[in-house]
């Protein structure tokens, strides 16, 4: 190739640019080189540059592909001296002439400074009571706060606020002669809210109507807030505490504490060392702020207005955490601590002797102020953030086009979704992307993001999955694919024990030859825009090792659990960084259908979240019900609506920019309203099922009927594994393949039931049963309860197994040639017995399968699993359901739950799959069923799999609430994920995420590892995590009582069968400890952990084997 070299270095940089590029190529003038080169060598170059790289040098490389044209190929450097085609300008200043930069588009941006400025010099004032104080000078652990110090400041400021409107309490903070500490004490008395002294204080609620004006209301809900959200304490909710808001709130949502005596609560309404109002300093940044509110005075209802609110508490939150950290104590204090008020102390130096007294850090008024001027900071900075931050600009692997027929419509996204660039900028922008499995939606998805992105602003978003396992594979992909080094991706999963083992799976693959294209891959770089580095939250925000991860990388890509804290707001600070990132970052909800029901609410809040501050959201799944995706758009609506009155151009009318792809076609549209949208996502789909219904057909289902089968659980494994292994065998005769040495018939099947207590004993009996003669049986136990060392290394197998886009590959693995040919049998049976872990997540490709029936989802993303990697038709049987859910079949109700959407309040008449569902309905199965509901008239919901599953996405999502009241007790009501954006105030106390949690635990679990013991028979020794009694102490407590090994002459007694995937678990403890260079202990404890539940009744013992996993102990393992 013929490239062009263009260097606008500067100083030093320059003098080694020039050494650099002189030996590649030959001068065309003072900054210019041009050369013909080969892909190796401008690779070389291109490293070297990048390795010799500061903050002055900027090189541009362009490819001359022809006569009249040039692609720029990469910028090393500072990327802002050039633009998007690598043009550097004719003349620069450095003086803003146009001063573009100082515009934005926040119409609330100075009401947010001033908000959170005199917020922040309130927030404490509680902090003076003599109670704080004697917390803060006592070295013995203290009991909970009656009352914490918010609410104390809270009262302080009602009280001073008084009867007056607006005007006349900021006129009173103007006034020197009423900022004294007797004028606000006396106004608290007066007033009566001491809270347990004052008779009726508990009756003066600050936010019931006309308590405070609408100013001092949110001064007063900021400074309640400031570290989290009140909650009510009231189990459960009523209807009329949701609809009229925080007109309740009372104490008990601050601090939940039992009636007290006047003795007791006089401590927090007694303030020895006086209030701030002594301090000159603090009256004046007080009556400054005042008098600039008093001037903008505009009638607004604050607590409406949810967008400018929760952007002052964040700048309060942030400048809070920030000054708190910070050590200011000055050498005059120490001789008058017993006389002044702390706001808080220095943390302890562990090598100071117990006992030793806390040393004060911050005064009081010094706390109040330094808060204040940081928070004025950062509400100011806001506006700046998103370019502040850096982002990801030309990107060639997301530019190019692809030529494959299967990632074609890539391109089509690619171009609609760059020609509503600026529409979306503007309005908003709802992508749903339908494709199915396989075509690519992973890649697809990040070109429509990076298509909508401003080219000369480059592109910031988060992909937010729900699995461990599926985010490290999707950041590894962006990682390979769009070749982005560790500076632009960050990959988070909840686990840093997982991310782990998947690096070192990664260096381990790439050591052996099969990643070895990887090395060149991570040093081909993109365009980088460089942040800011010296922006005021860049630098409140850069002492947490967890910022950069987070916010700063251009592409995030993590479990959906690292953003959900953004709209929850229970625990003080957690959501200063995910809510920066929804600020400056675009949004891509992977498999959000994948939720259970229970956590579908705390999406929606997302996604509304996610409108609220500005960010265009995608949704990507193939399976995407109307009900789901209508309830997701009403919510980034309403959101959007609070943006666009605070943002953007005044008066500009609500009108989201809507694009729907998949394989097929592409749609955009303009949707004002959710009519709108509701009827172009009708049509798209209803265009989609009509196109499914003509491809061709891979996965033919038969029901499998369960006659013979026992109905009591305890005598059902044997009989159920004869009949499964029946059928196995037969799914095998039709659907092999031949190995090409030996000519020995092989095959993977799965086997998919719904719940762990049914696969370990289904699982021991297979072992205790002899494979007919002739056959092999290879069987691999797949759940979620193994050490994750064990899980790792069962993945691995599966995956290098399972990944069959040539057919052939799989005779190649060493496991697979071993086991083919140390065996005379002809036929060579895989079987994956698994729980439902092994329907989403991986890319694996089975023969034949045969599913428990939980779900139409379930069943869908079960199906995809069977012949994926392989186009071709196919018209034989490969798929079998179970005609009924095992725990029907025991008369259990509900019967299709955990996973499956039947309940107490959604049953099922019905147990048949023959009565569930029509033939056509699950003869070829695909995303059909999920994308259109019937109509509401014809829905069957007690009597259809299908039917049930809409009409509880309807009701559970979107359905109005039940409002009035009982004449014996006050009305519950039907919450539905709408709850958050429909009633009035929701999203300003934390009544929502309590009801509707994320990851609701449906039971107690333990923390346990595995460690290697050699005074145990078995050489392990199980041990139990418990927190101790000092804050963040963990002791792990020896459990052997809970273990029960077993031995492979009791598990392994059946001929022709046995463990496929399975390792010993020592052996591969003792290997990854090695590469780790960690003793086989600390191994252990890190990577040989695993959760499991406490059984509600019975002994908390467990059976273990390393091919079968953790597994409940009962009375018949026991005997053995």
């Amino acid at each position: 190739m013929n490239i062009l070299l263009i260097s606008q270095c500067d100083k030093r940089a320059l003098t080694e640019t020039r050494r650099i590029l002189d030996q590649f190529a030959e001068r065309k003038g003072d900054r210019s080189w041009q050369t013909p080169i080969t892909q190796a060598g401008l690779d070389t170059l291109h490293r070297l540059l990048r390795k010799t790289a500061r903050k002055n040098t900027a090189v541009a490389c362009h490819w001359l592909r022809g006569r009249d044209h040039a692609e720029l190929l990469w910028i090393v450097g500072d990327a802002r001296r050039f633009n998007a085609q690598g043009t550097t300008p004719t003349n620069t200043t450095v003086h803003d002439v146009l001063r573009s930069q100082d515009e934005n588009d926040w119409h609330s941006g100075e009401d947010i400074r001033l908000l959170a400025g005199l917020a922040a010099l309130f927030h404490d004032l509680g902090k003076a009571c003599q109670a704080f104080q004697q917390r803060l000078r006592s070295d013995k652990p203290q009991p909970a706060n009656l009352y914490r110090h918010e609410w104390v400041s809270l009262r302080l400021l009602q009280g001073f606020v008084g009867s007056d409107d607006d005007a006349g309490w900021l006129a009173r903070l103007q006034d020197p002669t009423r900022m004294t500490t007797s004028v606000w004490i006396d106004c608290l008395h007066q007033a009566g809210l001491r809270d347990g002294l004052d008779p009726g204080a508990a009756d003066k609620k600050p936010f019931q109507a006309g308590a405070l004006p609408p100013l001092a209301a949110a001064i007063a809900w900021l400074v309640v807030s400031h570290h989290r959200l009140p909650l009510t304490n009231t189990v459960p909710i009523t209807a009329s505490q949701l609809s009229t808001g925080l007109q309740a709130l009372d104490h008990q949502w601050n601090q939940p504490c039992d009636p007290v005596t006047q003795a007791e609560a006089k401590p927090y309404w007694h303030f020895p060392h006086g209030l701030p109002c002594d301090d000159s300093t603090w009256c004046a940044r007080v009556a400054k702020l005042a008098g600039q509110l008093a001037a903008r005075a505009s009638g607004t209802v604050w607590l409406d207005e949810v967008y400018p609110l929760h952007l002052a508490r964040l700048s309060l939150m942030l400048a809070d955490h920030h000054f708190s950290s910070q050590t200011v104590k000055q050498s005059w204090q120490s001789a008058q601590e017993k006389r002044i008020a702390f706001a808080n102390t220095l943390r302890r130096d562990p090598s100071l002797p117990a006992g030793t007294s806390r040393r004060f850090n911050q005064t009081l008024p010094e706390h109040l102020t330094g808060v204040a001027r940081h928070a004025l900071h950062a509400a100011a900075a806001l506006p700046d953030l998103a370019r502040a931050l850096p982002t990801l600009g030309r990107c060639r692997a997301l530019q190019k086009r692809s030529t494959d027929a299967r990632f074609a419509w890539q391109n089509k996204a690619h171009d609609l979704a760059s020609s509503l660039r600026e529409r979306a900028a503007s309005q908003g922008a709802f992508i749903v992307n339908l494709a199915s499995t396989g075509c690519g939606k992973t890649l697809g998805n990040a070109r429509i993001m990076h298509a909508l992105a401003a080219p000369g602003s480059g592109m910031r978003c988060a992909f937010a999955l729900g699995l461990r396992t599926l985010t490290l594979q999707t950041g590894q992909a962006f990682r390979e694919r769009l070749q982005l080094g560790s500076d632009q991706l960050a990959i988070r999963v909840g686990g840093s024990a997982s991310r782990e083992l998947f690096e070192q799976q990664a260096r381990q693959a790439e050591a052996s030859g099969s990643a070895s294209a990887q090395a060149l891959l991570d040093e081909e770089s993109p365009v980088l825009f460089e942040g800011q580095p010296d922006h005021p939250l860049l630098q409140q925000l850069s002492h947490d090792p967890q910022f950069n991860a987070l916010l700063a990388a251009p592409v995030l890509v993590c479990t959906i659990d690292h953003l959900t804290p953004a709209t929850e707001a229970t625990r003080g600070g957690r959501q200063i960084a995910p809510m920066l990132r929804l600020m400056s970052s675009d949004l891509v909800l992977d498999e959000p259908d994948d939720f259970s029901v229970e956590d579908l609410p705390a999406l929606t809040r997302l996604v509304y979240w996610a409108g609220l501050l500005g960010s265009r959201v995608l949704l990507s799944s193939a399976t995407l019900p109307p009900a789901l995706v209508q309830c997701l758009f009403a919510a980034y609506r309403a959101g959007r609506r609070q943006f666009q009155r605070h943002r953007g151009l005044p008066g500009q009318p609500l009108n989201i920019c809507c694009l729907w792809v998949d394989e097929q076609s592409c749609h955009a549209t303009d949707c004002p309203d959710s009519a709108s949208f509701g009827a172009s996502h009708q049509q798209f789909a209803a265009n989609r099922v009509s196109w499914l219904a003509g491809q061709a057909v891979r996965r033919n289902a038969e029901l499998l009927a369960l006659s013979g089968i026992p109905h009591q659980h305890q005598d059902m494994a044997d009989p159920l594994a004869s009949l499964l292994r029946q059928h196995a065998l037969q799914l095998h005769r039709h659907n092999h393949d031949a190995d090409p040495l030996t000519g020995k018939r092989v095959s993977i099947g799965l086997i998919r039931l719904a719940h762990l207590d049914d696969i370990i004993p289904l699982a021991q009996a297979l072992y205790r049963q002899d494979a007919p003669a002739g056959v092999q049986l290879h069987l691999c136990v797949y759940h979620a309860q193994y050490p994750l060392l064990l899980r790792s290394a069962i993945e691995r197998q599966l995956d290098a197994a399972l990944t069959r886009h040539d057919p052939q590959a799989l005779f190649q693995l060493p496991d697979i040639r071993r086991r083919l040919d140390g065996s005379p049998a002809a036929d060579h049976v895989f079987i994956v017995l698994s729980s439902p872990v092994s329907e989403v997540g991986r890319d694996h490709c089975y023969n034949w399968a045969i599913a428990e029936p939980s779900s139409m989802r379930s069943l869908i993303q079960l199906a995809g699993r069977v012949r994926r990697h392989w186009p071709q038709p196919w018209s034989v049987c490969n798929l079998l359901l179970l005609q009924y859910n095992l725990a029907a079949w025991q008369g259990k109700k509900p019967a299709y739950c955990r996973p499956g959407f039947e309940n107490k309040d959604f049953p099922l008449d019905e147990k048949d799959l023959c009565l569930l569902l029509r033939a056509d309905e699950y003869q070829h199965l695909d995303s059909r069923p999920r994308l259109l509901a019937r109509p509401e008239a014809e829905l069957r919901p007690r009597g259809s799999l299908i039917d049930l599953e809409h009409h509880r996405l309807e009701v559970e999502l979107n359905r109005s609430h039940i409002e009035g009241f009982s004449r014996k007790q006050p009305t519950i009501p039907n919450l539905c994920a709408a709850t958050c954006w429909q009633w009035p105030h929701a999203m300003l106390h934390a009544v929502l995420q309590r009801t509707q949690p994320f990851r609701l635990s449906h039971g107690e679990e333990w923390e346990l590892a595995l460690l290697p013991d050699e005074d145990s028979a078995s050489g392990l020794s199980l041990l139990r995590l418990e927190q101790g009694q000092q804050r963040g102490q963990i002791d792990w407590l020896k459990s052997n009582h809970l273990l029960h090994h077993l031995a492979d002459s009791t598990l392994l007694g059946g001929t022709g069968v046995r463990p496929w995937g399975s390792s010993d678990y020592l052996t591969e403890l003792e290997q990854l400890a090695n590469a780790l260079d960690m003793s086989q202990e600390d191994c252990a404890r890190r990577y040989g952990r695993l959760r499991l539940r406490v059984h509600k009744e019975g002994s908390q013992q467990w059976l273990f084997h390393p091919a079968l996993g953790f597994g409940r102990l009962r009375s018949a393992d026991s005997r053995s």
